[in-house]
């Protein structure tokens, strides 16, 4: 059994407030009894992309467990990749190009993290190179092996406009690769700061809650921008469960503050 523990949206800053429940989060998850197969950040790792957020992100995720990052909206591809990677910049190297990366889990099955941020914007939308890269990632992994997807942005609606107008666009592409690859078993994604689950392409699509606020759905709030974020609901995570069938299960579970 393979366990994954998926945060999101931490958008860590100067103020205490985003430390103090990141933290709270990773005291929870350091003390399980048992070591988890990762720690999945999807995105918005720092609010305005500083480097002084995120070496305090550095810092605050610290863990016994596997951590594993891709960027968001408010993230930085180059700062990302010097601060939370630890990529020294090269003459070769692009440090603008998607933070795409692979991960091995036990077992064989395997996590790709794609980079659905988009410099300057706050939507979503994966490039033509990543999506090659992961194609080629499905591609080469044996057969049977389950590929688990992650990136930021949902790229179905989730039926909440502010979410909505921001998600991941260009979705009709990322569909078409998904029907080539029968390996493909969950997208794993962020943005939305609530705990959501619907399909996309036949797959399961699991949206992680938000570590820093909670999003009041349509029929929670009147329609004042302001009473669009709730502050004041614990942080929350997901755990999604693998099984040796390749069968995903998810469990959503609430940090209480100190």
């Amino acid at each position: 059994m393979i366990v994954i523990a998926h945060l999101s949206d931490l958008h860590i800053d100067e103020d205490a407030r985003s430390a103090e429940r990141t933290r709270a989060v990773l005291a929870y998850l350091e003390g399980l009894p048992y070591d988890l197969d990762a720690v999945l950040v999807t995105g918005d790792i720092a609010d305005h992309a500083a480097p002084a957020e995120y070496q305090r992100a550095r810092e605050l995720l610290a863990s016994r467990h596997p951590v594993l990052l891709c960027p968001g909206n408010h993230d930085d591809r180059a700062a990302f990749r010097r601060f939370l990677l630890g990529e020294v910049p090269t003459g070769q190297a692009d440090p603008t190009a998607p933070v795409n990366q692979r991960y091995q889990l036990p077992g064989g099955a395997v996590l790709a993290l794609c980079d659905s941020s988009v410099p300057g914007k706050d939507e979503g939308f994966l490039a033509d190179g990543t999506l090659a890269w992961l194609d080629g990632v499905l591609t080469e992994a044996p057969h049977g092996v389950p590929v688990l997807v992650a990136f930021h942005h949902p790229p179905a609606e989730l039926y909440v406009p502010f979410v909505d107008g921001l998600r991941q666009f260009g979705a009709e592409r990322l569909a078409e690769l998904a029907g080539r690859h029968a390996n493909l078993t969950a997208f794993l994604v962020g943005h939305a700061h609530t705990a959501a689950a619907t399909t996309f392409a036949g797959r399961p699509l699991l949206v992680a809650p938000g570590v820093v606020s909670t999003l009041r759905l349509p029929w929670e709030h009147h329609a004042h921008p302001r009473d669009v974020v709730h502050l004041d609901q614990p942080p929350a995570l997901a755990f999604h469960l693998l099984d040796e069938a390749g069968r995903l299960t998810t469990h959503y579970r609430t940090v209480q503050l100190p």
